[in-house]
């Protein structure tokens, strides 16, 4: 499904952002500094690969998690409610110690693992955004694909995995001068991780990978 939204996207943004791109003036341009929280969904449709090939998990309970990162835009002097934007978040989503089950051709098992450290790097190079300028205050809201480089690391063994997914974002921004902006923003990320076995700790799973997340920031505008 989210390589199927991909393509469709990227058949849309593609000839938008060449021919945006060939846009002469820019009427606004902006750098922004954003933090926040990820509150992510389980791990979801946890399928084993490898050695696990037709083994399914339960699935796998994640931690709230911190985030950090910038913003990087432009409005266009002809058409000033669209403009293209480019992000880059860090984040922390944990799996929680929790009891597992595993399910495949020999029948179930259940057992309890520890916590797993998970970071997830997001990065959108296109998003597509719309807004509405009401004096000081402007809604947003924008869609895009996003990158994501995912890591597992436990027992002294790391396992990663790089997919391609969707952005999208829902926000207000405040300006407070004619170049200082502060935001708010709710935003919703999705893709399916591919994790490789290794040798003792991590099994080989491909997993949906889901996040809301709330953040706030600043933004300069030149």
């Amino acid at each position: 499904m989210v390589r199927r939204m991909t393509q469709k996207f990227l058949l849309f943004a593609l000839p938008l952002s060449l021919a945006l791109a060939s846009t002469p003036a820019l009427a606004e341009m902006y750098v922004a500094g954003q933090v926040g929280v990820s509150m992510p969904k389980s791990l979801q449709n946890i399928q084993g690969t490898d050695s696990f090939s037709g083994v399914s998990f339960s699935d796998l309970s994640l931690q709230d998690s911190f985030i950090y990162g910038a913003k990087l835009g432009y409005y266009f002097d002809s058409m000033k409610w669209l403009g293209l934007e480019t992000e880059v978040f860090n984040s922390t989503p944990h799996v929680k110690s929790q009891t597992v089950t595993a399910k495949g051709p020999g029948g179930s098992l259940t057992d309890t693992i520890d916590g797993i450290h998970q970071r997830v790097l997001n990065w959108s190079p296109v998003i597509i955004v719309v807004r509405h300028q009401m004096g000081q205050f402007e809604p947003y809201a924008g869609i895009g694909m996003g990158v994501f480089f995912s890591n597992l690391t436990t027992g002294g063994e790391s396992s990663s995995s790089t997919a391609v997914g969707i952005t999208t974002q829902l926000g207000l921004r405040y300006l407070v001068t004619q170049n200082v902006s502060i935001f708010g923003e709710w935003k919703y990320n999705q893709a399916k991780f591919n994790y490789s076995e290794t040798q003792n700790n991590i099994p080989g799973v491909k997993a949906d990978y889901i996040a809301n997340i709330l953040a706030f920031g600043v933004g300069y505008h030149f």
